[in-house]
């Protein structure tokens, strides 16, 4: 684990000049990478390595905010696969304890959505799906995923800016 942080930790260093170039798409780019990322589901997409990259190139607080409405939009895709009733995870041991507890919990739901969105898993996928699958208003999950995504895309924004100009300082 710790010789992959270092892996991808000098990847990222080295493809900071690359994003640099990718500047041209800027803030709506950001948004559509994320889009992308987080349209996956239940397949984990790199949305966050992208974030850090942006936060140590662009304005942190504004790719952290661009990164996290890009997410937020791309987790409707699970949000539709549970409205759509064709969720393919439904027997899934994991999948019918969290929607057990969604049901039980109504009151909480908007707590669990932002705090799953708030960490880095794939996880939220079965989260999304179970909230499409109990009809939670569709503003609600959205906003709640916002929210939960605006925590994490923010501290990977901030973290890229500031290890960056701690590895690489300018001059």
């Amino acid at each position: 684990m710790l010789l992959t942080v270092i892996g991808m930790s000098v990847w990222l260093i080295s493809v900071r000049e690359r994003a640099a170039e990718l500047s041209q798409y800027g803030y709506p780019g950001i948004v559509l990478i994320n889009a992308m990322a987080s349209g996956t589901v239940l397949l984990p997409a790199p949305g966050v390595i992208f974030t850090y990259t942006f936060g140590g190139v662009f304005n942190p607080m504004l790719v952290g905010l661009a990164a996290a409405a890009g997410a937020a939009i791309g987790e409707l895709t699970g949000y539709a696969a549970g409205i759509s009733g064709q969720a393919v995870v439904e027997n899934l041991r994991l999948y019918d304890k969290l929607l057990h507890r969604m049901k039980r919990h109504t009151r909480a739901t908007v707590v669990v959505l932002v705090i799953m969105a708030a960490i880095p898993n794939p996880a939220f996928d079965l989260v999304g799906i179970a909230a499409g699958t109990l009809r939670v208003p569709l503003l609600r999950f959205f906003l709640s995923a916002l929210a939960g995504n605006l925590i994490k895309m923010l501290t990977f924004a901030y973290a890229g800016a500031y290890s960056f100009r701690w590895i690489l300082p300018p001059g």
